[in-house]
């Protein structure tokens, strides 16, 4: 070995050395792998009409007029609520929490404890990360809930949303800012105080990029800046080193039906280490064994990503339901009320054990808190405001913990602490 090949291993070793001690991720934390784990995704973009942050009843409704939930959460356990102009049956006040409020992500947070669910990744819309104004208005419940995350030692991730990013020229350098901001100033893959808890892959935090193939956006993949923003993610030195993991369409294998048909897809996709397919609204318990169908998409997926070294997380939810806010959206095309039906947690429970089944190692739930398409899996109620200007669905009579609990259960049975059944646990 000569003196100039020796000099150069040292100068790559030095700047190695370099870059691992300029990192602003925490070394360890308490989730060390997806594998094993069931996660959910966490919208936490409701506020409510003296919350304090001056955005009205956002993502719940612009009076009785337009209405954008289709499911009403239960109320009972919420330290703070506010009042709203819809009645119940008796004809008392119908109250809504804020997303706002510190208390309203800690009980989150504490539910996900008392159930057993792993953790969540928030959402981050593109739109938040457009300027320092956006960028801190909508890091407060960030803020709780990394907070609360420690304190409850659940697994939290980051999950960017391209949804709303403007096809005139914007590009994903506005998340790079964010991300340093985001590592900066909330130290979320290093939380200051309490458990350390940011979910990682291969030792790698983990960042999500969601919306990345679906042809219905205003954007084109290939002039977006999509390479420079998972570059900047998986090699800076200071704030990179991550494990990247994007939502994609459903057909993103076969590029065709809900996807693009352009093969910088698979480029990217396989660039990454996680992918996320994105099934909701795609089966449906009311096609004749639509379920072998996702399982054998699923099953061809897998076969996929371990070709290309690739992890692989299937998503899953409880039913579907946008008929609400359809009225005002398309007026000309109002969904029906509760679309895919929920069957009271069985169709919920047959993509579980589909999911399992076909090999999966790691689940998706979509989503947590959203009630505007019916996807929550937190509590709501049996017993929705009565309205002429809307219709909530119910919980089909199940407890409004029925989809907390059987997500735990979900997470029993991946880790092998209770058996696979393709029938729906009972409690």
């Amino acid at each position: 070995m000569n003196k100039v090949t020796i000099l150069c291993l040292c100068l790559c070793a030095s700047l190695f050395l370099q870059s691992v001690a300029q990192t602003k991720h925490a070394e360890q934390t308490n989730y060390p792998a997806y594998e094993g784990l069931v996660m959910s995704g966490y919208q936490g973009w409701f506020r409510a009409e003296g919350d304090g942050s001056n955005a009205g009843f956002s993502h719940y409704f612009s009076g009785k007029e337009k209405v954008g939930i289709d499911m009403w959460p239960d109320m009972t356990e919420y330290e703070k609520t506010y009042p709203t102009p819809f009645k119940n049956a008796d004809g008392t006040t119908a109250h809504l929490f804020s997303s706002y409020d510190k208390s309203t992500t800690d009980l989150h947070f504490k539910w996900m404890k008392d159930y057993g669910i792993d953790g969540v990744f928030m959402q981050r819309f593109v739109g938040y990360t457009r300027d320092e104004r956006s960028r801190a208005n909508s890091s407060i419940v960030l803020r709780n809930a990394f907070q609360a995350a420690s304190s409850e030692n659940r697994a939290i991730a980051i999950m960017y949303d391209l949804s709303g990013l403007k096809a005139s020229g914007e590009d994903c350098s506005m998340i790079i800012e964010d991300w340093k901001y985001l590592v900066d100033e909330l130290k979320v893959t290093n939380q200051e105080s309490g458990n350390k808890t940011y979910l990682h892959h291969n030792g790698k935090p983990i960042v999500a990029i969601w919306g990345v193939g679906f042809p219905d956006r205003p954007y084109n993949i290939r002039n977006i800046g999509l390479q420079r923003l998972m570059d900047f993610l998986k090699y800076d030195p200071v704030y990179g080193g991550c494990a990247v993991m994007l939502g994609v369409p459903t057909f993103w294998r076969e590029l065709n039906a809900d996807c693009i048909n352009d093969p910088y897809l698979h480029a990217l996709i396989k660039q990454a280490d996680i992918v996320l397919p994105w099934t909701i609204q795609r089966f449906t318990p009311l096609l004749h064994n639509d379920m072998d169908r996702f399982r054998d998409l699923i099953i061809d997926d897998i076969k996929w990503c371990n070709e290309n070294n690739l992890q692989y997380v299937p998503s899953i939810t409880p039913g579907f339901s946008w008929h609400n806010l359809s009225k005002y959206e398309f007026p000309d095309d109002v969904k029906p009320s509760g679309s895919i039906p929920r069957q009271g947690g069985r169709f919920f429970w047959q993509q579980i054990s589909t999911s399992l089944l076909a090999g999966a190692k790691m689940l998706y739930v979509a989503m947590f808190d959203e009630v505007n398409e019916a996807t929550a899996i937190f509590k709501t109620t049996n017993t929705p405001p009565v309205d002429d200007n809307a219709k909530f669905i119910d919980m089909d009579g199940v407890p409004s913990d029925h989809y907390l609990w059987l997500t735990g259960e979900a997470g029993k049975v991946l880790r092998g602490e209770k058996p696979l059944t393709t029938v729906m646990p009972k409690r």
